[in-house]
């Protein structure tokens, strides 16, 4: 059984679920962002001994690996690389974008054409990407300052789903018809679908060298 334990701490909700293959068995989370460091070691802890597999038991463990809070990302990516050192276990890391894009996708009507989640960066910037329904790369994953302007040569190509906490910024100032705005919140049972991907296809980390993505210097998404 190929059991992979998902660690997200990235965005404002973080979360760890334990999975087989491509089932969830269990999954806790947390939404006060202040507290991800805390929230972490006895999620983990709750998650395995309610589940009953044991940590020796697991193929891999997966974290999102950024963009996302610079707080956040440190915990996650050190608390898994913590466990696969201890325990000589492979690492995955997805790239919190496409986890939230996972979580989109699986909401799009049949009419959207690009998935593109946004990420709250402070002020009009916020970390984005755009991905097609076949997963393919349309814009890679960078900062961006938001304007009126912003996407506007592929939102003439096609219908494009806005999500995440940098959505509401976007969607106050653009008035592209092609432009879908959504609150989806993605989870770890997001991250846990895309990490059993890499694991199948034997996509692992080089763990004495992972580092998070952060994309830009120091910010801190937790609200004051």
């Amino acid at each position: 059984m190929s059991y992979i334990l998902n660690i997200d701490t990235a965005t404002e909700t973080a979360g760890v679920c334990l999975s087989k293959e491509h089932e969830v068995l269990m999954m806790l989370s947390n939404t006060d962002q202040k507290n991800h460091a805390s929230f972490i070691q006895p999620a983990i802890a709750t998650v395995m001994q309610q589940t009953g597999i044991a940590l020796t038991d697991l193929a891999a463990v997966a974290v999102t690996g950024g963009p996302g809070s610079y707080t956040g990302l440190r915990v996650g990516m050190a608390t898994a690389k913590g466990i696969c050192y201890s325990l000589d276990k492979p690492l995955i890391i997805v790239n919190t974008l496409e986890v939230m894009a996972q979580a989109a996708i699986e909401k799009a009507g049949d009419e959207v054409q690009f998935i593109c989640p946004l990420i709250d960066a402070r002020r009009m910037e916020v970390f984005t990407a755009v991905y097609d329904r076949l997963w393919q790369t349309i814009l890679a994953p960078q900062p961006m300052v938001l304007e009126e302007s912003s996407f506007e040569m592929i939102l003439k190509t096609g219908i494009i789903q806005f999500s995440g906490s940098g959505m509401e910024k976007l969607s106050k100032i653009s008035a592209y018809p092609n432009a879908r705005f959504a609150n989806i919140q993605h989870d770890a049972g997001h991250l846990a679908q895309l990490a059993f991907k890499s694991f199948a296809s034997g996509h692992f980390a080089d763990l004495a060298y992972s580092e998070p993505l952060y994309l830009k210097a120091f910010f801190d998404t937790s609200k004051k």
